[in-house]
């Protein structure tokens, strides 16, 4: 009798159809084969350092807040939200993690309202010469899709871009309203940085030498002395116009 042969992504979801759903399950995408793994949420979790636990601020502050007198950022049911119609004090009101990282890993979802804007960077210093975090840190755009829709000399200012130096490979964020998720990789020892947009790669870049160099060039950074200077720095959640929010935020410290 001649064998059968069954694909094996066929055997694993007739497993999970059949013997208990997805629960305990995540897909992850095989940019190699353009399928979907099945990997345990326990087995992708060792060493991800959840954020704002308990609804707390703890580990994170405002930019320059020496004085409290700034405000703009809640928490409630673990959702994260910065409104700038609320938001009170002079200067910027971007919250920045007490610690600094080189290697990291960091996973959030994040929303906007209509026409919202925001970002997150990395390698933020606070010295005193700097009034805004991206003086100094790279950012990954946050941001209404609508805003540079059909807009192609816009797209280095879109969502998923590094801001002002490269647009996303693939356009994939949803509307304002909706949740959308980040996976950033930065790693300068093998000087490289990823973002994964929804699931799928839409940035690799180097974050040092010569080709960084040229990135800078002729962008609004260009000017810029020390703009991404800080191979550890802090993290940083951007202020800005609208309302956004991030949730499910986790960190994974890269050695």
């Amino acid at each position: 009798m001649r064998a059968i042969q069954i694909p094996l992504i066929l055997v694993v979801l007739f497993s999970i159809v059949t013997f208990g759903g997805f629960s305990d399950m995540q897909f992850i995408k095989s940019s190699s084969y353009n399928i979907y793994q099945v990997q345990s949420v326990d087995s992708i979790g060792k060493g991800w350092i959840k954020q704002f636990e308990g609804d707390s601020f703890e580990g994170w502050s405002i930019f320059k807040n020496e004085d409290n007198s700034k405000s703009g950022w809640s928490i409630e049911d673990g959702v994260l939200t910065f409104n700038s119609e609320t938001a009170k004090g002079e200067g910027n009101k971007s919250l920045v993690s007490d610690a600094t990282y080189r290697n990291f890993e960091i996973r959030f979802d994040w929303k906007v309202s209509p026409i919202g804007n925001s970002g997150f960077m990395w390698g933020v210093s606070l010295e005193e010469k700097f009034e805004h975090p991206y003086q100094s840190g790279p950012e990954i755009q946050v941001l209404d899709p609508a805003v540079y829709e059909g807009k192609a000399e816009n797209q280095k200012h879109t969502a998923g871009a590094l801001y002002d130096l490269i647009p996303p490979d693939t356009l994939v964020t949803k509307a304002a309203g909706e949740w959308n998720s980040f996976h950033i990789k930065v790693n300068y020892d093998s000087n490289k940085a990823i973002v994964i947009h929804n699931d799928f790669e839409i940035l690799n870049f180097p974050i040092s030498g010569e080709h960084w160099d040229k990135l800078l060039e002729g962008s609004k950074f260009s000017d810029s002395e020390h703009f991404g200077t800080y191979h550890t720095g802090h993290l940083s959640f951007q202020d800005h116009p609208g309302v956004i929010s991030y949730k499910n935020v986790h960190i994974k410290p890269l050695e």
